[in-house]
């Protein structure tokens, strides 16, 4: 993948003096650098990438690719090496890295958000796999389906996110399916993909520890379709939410062509009626006028939304949607996300979800309640070094929608667990607190009596817990089991 014979200006990139030297590879850690590389200097929030240029010419970089701060302080050490200058430098290393690798597969879609991302994608990798096409997703659970590899990051930065597509390319995938978070949109990280569609499933306070404002965030989740999403490709939208309503108004000044889903009469795929029972649900839906039935094997009325947008992306790309509809039974639960983690012997039953925001926590328990006939009981923390203005509201949220709640600690970083704990305690002054994680578990499942139903919420797929420095294993799903067992006498 990527061919040594690529020049700069193969790679889409002009020097700012006459030389065009040929690229032996690209990277933006100049410990990596080696004879022939392109050195990306970007511009980073504690330190300028362009500090490290001296040690990029010293181990032999051909190129370096960098903004005008970075030219200003590589002026004394950038010697005669190529020096590309860009406003944009993170855009044109991700068109260069797309250049580089060149494959990517055939069908890709992304998906943005503050929440349902994960299941989007996971769904719409499931249904594609159910047609008997060869389908990746990629994201926070990394590189799952017909091919599989681990992902530092929900949106990888341009090298490794390329690298990964053409690496899926090469072992056959011809369909992707990938997250698109807010930090990735606003550092260009998926510019270059070759999307056919994208989607926007909602829009809820996260982040806002990185964007300045709900408004930078927003613009950041619309870049999708402003700018990374083609004129020609296909936007679908949930239209739910009031501010990705807004967003596909933009997305239709642009002349894309757009398809929606909800329960409001304007939808193109309009949810008509859902009935819950202990396992999942019977969805009745509209397309295009046409009625249809389905059964999701998912517990939760949001997941009908979540099926509802992946099989719309699925169409935008060409597929017959009787084809796609006939999937829809057959799709089962993302890891992490609604999770069933444990049954008890008595019956009650015990779930796992990633919801990390008050709309998500309040979404999920909200969308037990119709699956369980006796009490809710929620366990919920918030992460350190966050956003911490939606700790209260974490609280508040658990506190409305469930009927016990314990606070506990989620991956406290490098912060006080006990600060965060009593900030979002504000939010749910009822709440039991305990500590420790695993002993919260315990008590949570502990508590329950049958027809009762425990959410553990805020870690979902994680297998480890960040404190301070270091990453304790850690995994909610299997704790559940452990805690179920020793109870039970499993």
């Amino acid at each position: 993948m990527g061919n040594t014979a690529k020049t700069l200006h193969d790679l889409g990139l002009k020097a700012r003096s006459a030389v065009n030297p040929v690229i032996s590879g690209l990277t933006v850690d100049s410990r990596e650098v080696k004879e022939g590389t392109l050195f990306a200097a970007l511009p980073g929030t504690k330190v300028h990438g362009a500090e490290f240029i001296q040690y990029a010419v010293r181990m032999g970089a051909a190129a370096v690719l960098t903004d005008l701060q970075g030219a200003e302080i590589a002026k004394d050490v950038i010697g005669e090496v190529a020096l590309v200058v860009t406003q944009d430098p993170r855009q044109a290393l991700a068109y260069a890295a797309a250049l580089w690798f060149e494959k990517q597969p055939a069908t890709i879609v992304a998906i943005t958000g503050t929440n349902g991302k994960t299941s989007v994608a996971t769904f719409a990798r499931m249904i594609w796999t159910e047609m008997d096409l060869a389908a990746v997703n990629l994201g926070t659970t990394g590189i799952e389906g017909a091919y599989t590899a681990p992902l530092m990051h929900t949106t990888p930065e341009p090298i490794t996110l390329h690298s990964s597509l053409a690496a899926a390319a090469e072992a056959g995938v011809t369909h992707a399916a990938m997250e698109a978070s807010s930090h990735g949109l606003e550092q260009r990280r998926l510019d270059g993909v070759r999307l056919l569609a994208a989607g926007f499933t909602n829009f809820t306070q996260d982040h806002l520890d990185y964007h300045d404002s709900f408004e930078a965030y927003f613009a950041a989740k619309e870049g999708l379709f402003s700018r990374v999403l083609a004129q020609d490709g296909t936007a679908v939208f949930n239209v739910e939410d009031p501010e990705v309503a807004r967003a596909a108004d933009l997305a239709k000044v642009r002349g894309q062509r757009c398809l929606t889903i909800g329960k409001r009469d304007r939808a193109d795929l309009q949810i008509r009626g859902q009935r819950f029972d202990a396992t999942g649900q019977d969805l009745i839906f509209d397309f295009k006028g046409v009625r249809h039935s389905t059964r999701l094997n998912l517990i939760g009325g949001f997941q009908a939304e979540n099926v509802l947008m992946a099989a719309a992306l699925v169409i935008a790309c060409g597929a017959k949607p009787e084809a796609v509809f006939e999937t829809l039974p057959h799709l089962s639960t993302v890891r992490g996300r609604m999770e069933l983690a444990a049954t008890r012997d008595n019956g009650a039953t015990v779930f796992v979800d990633y919801a990390h925001t008050p709309d998500a926590v309040s979404t999920a328990l909200k969308a037990m309640r119709p699956h369980v006939l006796g009490r809710l009981i929620a366990i919920v923390g918030a992460g350190g070094d966050r956003d911490m203005g939606k700790r209260e509201l974490m609280g508040q949220a658990a506190a409305k929608a469930a009927d016990i709640v314990f606070v506990t600690d989620d991956n406290p970083r490098s912060e006080d667990p006990a600060v965060i704990r009593k900030m979002v305690l504000r939010g749910a002054p009822e709440a039991t607190e305990v500590a420790d994680r695993a002993e919260a578990i315990l008590r949570g499942v502990d508590a329950l009596t049958p027809g009762d139903a425990l959410l553990i919420a805020g870690k979902g797929h994680e297998t480890g817990q960040t404190v301070g420095d270091t990453v304790f294993p850690f995994d909610d799903v299997e704790q559940a089991s452990v805690a179920v067992a020793a109870l039970d006498g499993g």
